[in-house]
């Protein structure tokens, strides 16, 4: 990078850290304030938030691979986590379901759920070790794509036998760490929001260029990754590379790392049936912080909105860089090899001085944001949930905040020496969302829905997915996606399902508040029953509303990002098509959801 370019990065840095260290006096008030703002926080600068902590530099190499070695159609293999379409379910119901807890944790919430005996101690226990072994898999993804990227841009030499891309990660960690252990989730929300509009800035200088001076030729090459570590180029056109409509079967080699996808259509149904299944189950992590931190169900509500319209701004962004990667391979006769490789790439070959500089600062504020979050969120269950509640009850505020930012700065350190060791991004990912997270997915939905489900099966489920899935990386880490979500699946299941029924029930009076205050559908006859007649009607009329919404949110969230990408693709005959569609959608949202929004406190 030019002088101007690094001044540019230099600037963005300070201005970060002084936004970041101005919250440090009010995060030090107590852990409340430290991790969810007094609940005072507004529900747009939450939902902003959210945004740029989703868009993670390594998630967007991902993606940028996928459009550029599938074209357009990658975009669909992101429905296994990329899309984030759980926020979809968060916005209709999920959102708000999780906030009537008033928790801090999800690991909280088991003992607003299932008591505070042993059952829900377990499971709470239980629930924030697997956080905190999920949140150190997941800073470690992020620290492996952070540091390709920043590894290409600062050029560091590999020292100590640790790589360069290491180093890298490193640094842009430490920097994140430093303002985030300071300053607690308002510095992390507020910061958050600048490196959002810094973000935007990006998407709108790139989009403009990929849609004015880059054009794609009828016919060119690609490159698509080998299982042998090497590439091989392969021919595409620009009808096929741009079109929206997934086919039923793909073409890759079948040496190719991307073979996998060939049974194009058994793959989509599969992820949609996964997407289903999450959403439905409910998040932990950074995305509840937001919700725990909402101040009502409207707030709730509108803060997921929010954060999905300035989420589809990703996708253009994403189809921009794609773009500029052919018409850069195509100009300069020199295919770009690496899938993963394909950002840096345009950044350094094509963008002039001063772009250069604004991209990459716009891109670190995208690591910085995402790395901020699951580090303030991730203390937050060492403290809450392990240390308060079982180590020392009668901790005051000033230790508490002390062992919040002793436990922020050790998943730091975890996380980078897991990150070490792992080469692949794509590799790292889909052990993530189709591995460690499926293994706590069927204790994590059968929660909301069966009022039988009890603490012990929870501890029970989750003890045996999380572990058959670290089993599973360890002994037979070649299982393909599907036969590892399956295995990891079942076993969780099955292990819910008979913890729960050998076990003692939950304390009726502890169903009844639970199911009074956040008011789910599914299988809760027995404690619905107890309630009167107008309460009962109350929450029929909310729920159908929900069921009928989410049919609604889940394509129009799938609709409203693709129509952006489109426009970059220059495919105006689809973009018509799309926006017919969202425009039926949305009227759809509306009628089921918006106006029936509330700002009432529900758990009143």
């Amino acid at each position: 990078m030019g002088f101007i370019d690094l001044i540019i990065v230099a600037a963005y840095l300070i201005i970060i850290s002084v936004i970041g260290f101005y919250f440090e006096k009010r995060a030090s008030t107590g852990i409340d304030s430290y991790f969810l703002g007094n609940r005072k926080i507004p529900w747009w600068a939450l939902g902003a938030s959210g945004m740029a902590s989703n868009f993670d530099v390594s998630g967007t190499m991902i993606n940028v691979a996928l459009i550029y070695a599938f074209g357009a159609v990658g975009f669909f293999v992101e429905m296994r986590g990329g899309l984030v379409l759980i926020m979809a379910f968060l916005m209709i119901f999920m959102g708000k379901w999780t906030r009537r807890s008033k928790v801090m944790t999800l690991s909280e919430w088991m003992t607003y759920r299932f008591g505070d005996g042993i059952q829900g101690k377990s499971a709470r226990i239980i629930s924030a070790v697997s956080t905190l072994i999920i949140t150190i898999a997941i800073v470690s993804y992020f620290a492996v794509g952070a540091g390709k990227f920043i590894g290409d841009v600062l050029k560091i030499p590999d020292y100590f036998g640790l790589s360069s891309e290491f180093w890298a990660a490193a640094i842009i960690i430490t920097l994140t760490t430093l303002y985030t252990v300071a300053s607690g989730l308002q510095g992390v929300v507020w910061t958050d929001v600048f490196q959002g509009i810094l973000i935007f800035v990006m998407i709108i200088i790139v989009c403009s260029i990929a849609l004015f001076s880059a054009s794609i030729p009828e016919s060119f090459s690609i490159s698509v990754p080998l299982k042998d570590g090497s590439f091989q180029s392969i021919q595409t056109t620009k009808n096929i590379w741009t079109s929206i409509l997934p086919t039923w079967e793909l073409s890759f080699p079948e040496n190719s790392s991307y073979s996998i996808y060939n049974l194009f259509g058994i793959a989509l149904l599969f992820y949609l049936i996964k997407v289903i299944i999450e959403g439905s189950a409910g998040t932990g992590g950074y995305m509840a912080q937001r919700f725990f931190a909402a101040r009502s169900d409207r707030d709730a509500g509108l803060l997921s909105l929010f954060w999905i319209f300035l989420l589809s701004f990703r996708w253009p962004f994403i189809g921009a860089i794609a773009v500029l990667g052919i018409s850069y391979g195509v100009s300069s006769g020199a295919i770009i090899s690496d899938p993963e490789k394909v950002l840096p790439t345009v950044i350094f070959n094509i963008l002039p001085t001063g772009l250069k500089g604004l991209l990459v600062a716009g891109l670190m504020a995208a690591a910085m944001s995402t790395f901020s979050s699951l580090i303030n969120s991730g203390a937050s269950y060492w403290v809450r949930d392990i240390y308060q509640e079982f180590i020392n009850p009668k901790a005051d505020e000033k230790k508490l905040i002390f062992h919040s930012r002793v436990s922020s700065l050790l998943i730091v350190l975890f996380g980078l020496f897991l990150a070490s060791g792992i080469k692949s991004i794509n590799e790292i990912w889909g052990w993530l969302t189709m591995g460690l997270g499926a293994g706590m997915i069927i204790p994590l939905l059968v929660r909301w829905y069966w009022w039988r489900m009890n603490g012990y099966g929870f501890t029970i489920g989750t003890i045996f997915g999380m572990g058959t899935a670290i089993l599973q990386k360890i002994f037979y880490p070649n299982a393909t996606e599907y036969l590892s979500f399956a295995i990891l699946v079942l076993s969780s299941f099955t292990a819910t399902i008979l913890g729960t029924i050998l076990t003692e029930k939950t304390n009726k009076e502890v169903l009844i508040n639970f199911y009074k205050t956040t008011r789910p559908f599914g299988f809760w006859k027995p404690i619905k029953s107890i309630l009167p007649n107008e309460k009962k009607s109350e929450i029929n009329s909310e729920n159908r509303r929900d069921i009928i919404a989410v049919c609604f949110a889940l394509p129009w969230q799938i609709v409203l990002f693709l129509t952006g990408m489109t426009i970059v693709l220059k495919r105006l005959d689809l973009l018509l098509y799309l926006g017919i569609l969202l425009i039926i959608l949305s009227a759809g949202l509306y009628y089921f959801w918006f106006r029936h929004l509330s700002s009432k406190d529900r758990t009143e």
